[in-house]
């Protein structure tokens, strides 16, 4: 993680501050403010017009996140230089900025943390949290840094407090923002019943070594490059410096050893710690004898000096030699930060830890499907038997009524021929045939049941390889194959047996109703013969009737034509009308004047067309009936 991405983090929470309604954006006027400050804590001059002069295409209104950080970048974050400024001031600007809007605790409850502990409880959440926005910290990254805390108030963590807290499925699959991590450390369920100077000195010291950089510090010996005196100093190791104060204050600065590959440590006593990795193959260095009376002694060789020192004790020294050790390692890797390397270490045992979980949760998978495809194996095996012994089942009762029904039409055909003695010849002949073709069948029923006890082995040892499945597992699918074929080849053998046992019922049930029906046409024959001679005597005696009608009908139908042509004809005025008979001797014929001629005539008229209409009528039946009776005499005309 380089300097920028550690500075964006700072800046993050500064922009979010400013972001009252929560909107992603923020005014420019507030963005100048924060600017400018940045500016100030970074060293680097201020351009008042930049931020104008970025956003002159754009409206009055305020600028979210991705716009302000094109200006961010060019502006400010390009412009600085590494060392020329405390990144511990960038860190408070931006604190002081986000604590108001975020950080809210009561101030009279006792386990609440100073402001200080919870600024650098601040710093250490951004820089082990992850390189992702909104900023987040995982559970295992948490856990290690209380584990620090607690190694520094020299107290074992305790989790069993926070696992509920830590086992949250919003905590496991997002992580914890720093707000809810500063709440859980002012409930007091990590520092309950523990002072809060010890606390904050905890705090202190673990800010110091993650955030600060320092690997070590601590009281030792050194001697003197001049009076060659012992005087107690206070050391502070960071991976590219080694320095040393007059007190734990660090306020004077006595001075600063340089630290690179040319380095090394002599130990005087039991152990040796080299320098770099390639003088460990190519050099032994000799144990320095104890002097001066110090019996914990070692000594840090640069190129220009060799500094002698010494600790409290052989663990004191130990640590120490082992941490200087680090510091040449880290500088020879060209790693300015040890708890960044162990941070991306991490990380990657994450990420591998949770490759392998992936992997064996996809290994669990795929066992369980086996087992359920081994499951349902079992299952269409016992379904394959029940249906085998329905087929079987089935099949005896074909041939059992197929026996039957051929009994049956043996006696069918035996009565059938006593009683048509004349086709018995035929009938003979065609029995044969219909014999020789059941005996087909059963030869093909035999070669059926042949098929099927074949089958029958080939699934007793289909059986047999399911109970060694665990054994031959990867030969399990060809088995599960070749068991389909078998059983589809077996279904579609019974279907061609049930299709050959219909077809050959079929032709009997035909031949039988054959004999019955020639027996019956005989009878038929004579019995139709009769009626249509009584028929055609009685359709003779209608036809005589129908000729008696037609002609009443025809001699009608004149008549009513001349007398409706009569009365078509127009009478003018003075004319009489003729006599039709007695009974038209007296009637008076009006006048074309009279009103209700008119009305006379058009329902005489309809009187005249529904008379026409009948004889019409009349005409067209017995027409009709004339012709069916000449049709009757021809068809059934008999010599």
């Amino acid at each position: 993680m380089d300097l920028r991405s550690e500075l964006l983090k700072s800046i993050w929470y500064g922009f979010t501050a400013l972001d009252l309604e929560k909107s992603g954006k923020v005014s420019k006027s507030q963005l100048k403010v924060l600017s400018h400050n940045l500016c100030t804590v970074l060293c680097i001059p201020h351009d008042p017009v930049a931020l104008e002069d970025h956003f002159r295409d754009d409206d009055d209104g305020p600028v979210s996140s991705q716009g302000y950080m094109p200006y961010l970048n060019k502006y400010i974050l390009d412009k600085v230089i590494e060392g020329s400024f405390t990144k511990e001031n960038v860190d408070e600007l931006c604190w002081t900025l986000t604590a108001k809007k975020n950080y809210q605790t009561d101030k009279t409850s006792s386990t609440v943390l100073p402001e200080r502990d919870a600024f650098r409880l601040w710093c250490l959440f951004n820089f082990l949290s992850e390189d992702k926005y909104p900023l987040v910290m995982v559970p295992d990254e948490v856990e290690y840094l209380l584990k620090k805390i607690c190694m520094s108030m020299s107290i074992e963590f305790n989790c069993v407090e926070l696992e509920d807290f830590f086992s949250q499925d919003s905590v496991q699959q997002t992580g914890i923002t720093v707000w809810v991590f500063l709440e859980m450390m002012n409930s007091g369920k990590l520092t309950r019943g523990i002072d809060k100077s010890i606390t904050s000195m905890a705090v202190e010291e673990v800010y110091r070594e993650i955030v600060g950089d320092v690997l070590k510090e601590g009281y030792l010996w050194k001697k003197g490059q001049l009076r060659r005196n012992w005087k107690e100093r206070w050391f502070t190791l960071r991976p590219s410096s080694l320095s040393y104060y007059t007190g734990e204050d660090r306020k004077d600065c006595q001075g600063n050893i340089v630290l690179d590959g040319n380095c090394c440590v002599e130990v005087v006593g039991d152990e040796i710690v080299f320098g770099p990795s390639e003088w460990i193959k190519n050099a032994l260095f000799p144990v320095l004898p104890d002097r001066d009376g110090k019996r914990c002694m070692f000594c840090l060789k640069t190129l220009s000096k060799t500094y002698e020192m010494s600790a409290s004790d052989t663990k004191q020294r130990q640590e120490w030699t082992t941490a200087i050790q680090t510091a040449i390692r880290l500088h020879v890797e060209g790693k300015t930060s040890l708890h960044k390397d162990l941070k991306l270490k991490r990380r990657e045992q994450r990420e591998q830890r949770d490759k392998r979980c992936h992997a064996k949760e996809e290994e669990l998978q795929r066992l369980r499907a086996l087992q359920e495809e081994r499951e349902r194996g079992l299952v269409e095996l016992d379904l394959l038997k029940e249906a085998q012994k329905q087929a079987q089942a089935l099949l005896e009762q074909d041939e059992q009524r197929r026996r039957q029904q051929h009994e049956q039409m043996q006696r069918a055909l035996e009565v059938q021929l006593k009683e048509a003695e004349e086709a018995r010849v035929s009938m003979q002949a065609e029995m044969v045939l219909k014999e020789e073709e059941a005996e087909r069948q059963r030869k093909r029923i035999q070669e059926l049941e042949e098929m099927q006890k074949r089958l029958e082995e080939a699934l007793q040892l289909e059986i047999k390889a399911r109970r060694d499945e665990e054994v031959f597992r990867y030969a399990q699918a060809g088995l599960l194959g070749e068991e389909e074929e078998k059983m589809k080849a077996l279904m579609c053998l019974q279907e061609e047996q049930e299709e050959y046992i219909l077809k050959t019922q079929r032709e009997k049930q035909e031949l039988r109703q054959e004999m019955e029906v020639k027996s019956r046409s005989l009878d038929e024959a004579q019995r139709q013969l009769e009626e249509v001679r009584a028929n055609r005597h009685k359709v003779d005696q209608d036809v005589v009737a129908a000729q008696r009608k037609l002609r009443q009908a025809s001699t009608n139908v004149k008549h009513w034509n001349v007398q409706m042509n009569r009365l078509m004809r127009p009478i003018g005025p003075g004319e009489k009308r003729p006599s039709l008979g007695s009974s038209f001797a007296s009637f008076q014929i009006p006048t074309q004047r009279d009103p209700g001629l008119r009305i006379r005539r058009k329902s005489g008229s309809e009187d005249q067309d529904e008379e026409s209409k009948e004889n019409v009528d009349n005409s067209v039946e017995c027409d009709l009936e004339k012709r069916h009776s000449h049709a009757s005499n021809g068809d059934m005309d008999i010599p």
